[in-house]
């Protein structure tokens, strides 16, 4: 995850460079500072990345826009993002996804908002409207509703932390632990005997004495 991220950073801000020292014949009226005119916007960016000269990216923005006079400054993909990374046979590893998306360039921060998607290489899969990516932490987290998936459970929550190889997670206010091992045990038995494999976190109710 953290490996994704970081090329996703990388790549992008060497599309700025050239993009800015490429565009210098270009010109335009004069901006004044009150305008919030974006230094650049890039249409259809789909964009096949090679390393040790073998495809293993691909980044896929309707839209790209650089804005440095929004407070704080930004990158922004207005019309989603999409990321994914191959194996050797250029079947898909992992990937992110995001209906809109910001990075702010200054705090080195990302932001994804949405429909969040996210897979990553041990298969863990990861949803939420809202993900933040602190690159100077090294941490990933959302206070809104999020579902995870690992390859033995599923958490549901309304706070989610991790670390960027989303290995070491935290997901609070949960509303939800689903065992998948319980559920397969569960689909052998009679309607009657079936119990309900979702832990409720919480105070358990009093129980009435007699005085």
């Amino acid at each position: 995850m953290r490996h994704i991220l970081s090329i996703l950073t990388g790549v992008f801000a060497f599309f700025t460079f050239f993009a800015c020292e490429e565009g210098v014949e270009h010109t335009a009226p004069a901006i004044y500072e009150k305008d919030s005119a974006s230094v650049m916007v890039s249409y259809g960016v789909n964009t096949l990345i090679s390393d040790s000269g073998i495809t293993k990216y691909r980044i896929v923005s309707e839209q790209w826009e650089i804005n440095q006079t929004r407070q704080p400054s930004r990158w922004i993909f207005e019309k989603g993002i999409f990321f994914e990374q191959f194996d050797l046979s250029m079947h898909i590893q992992s990937y992110i996804q995001a209906d809109t998306a910001y990075y702010y360039d200054v705090m080195r921060l990302w932001e994804l908002r949405g429909r969040v998607r996210i897979l990553t290489k041990a298969g863990v899969k990861f949803s939420s409207e809202q993900l933040f990516w602190d690159e100077r932490t090294h941490e990933l987290y959302s206070n809104k509703f999020s579902h995870l998936i690992t390859p033995d459970k599923e958490l549901q929550g309304n706070r989610f932390r991790s670390d960027e190889r989303m290995t070491k997670y935290s997901v609070t206010y949960t509303k939800g632990y689903f065992d998948k091992a319980e559920l397969d045990n569960s689909k052998d038995k009679s309607p009657k005997a079936k119990t309900d494999t979702v832990r409720h976190f919480g105070r358990q109710p009093a129980q009435p004495r007699r005085k």
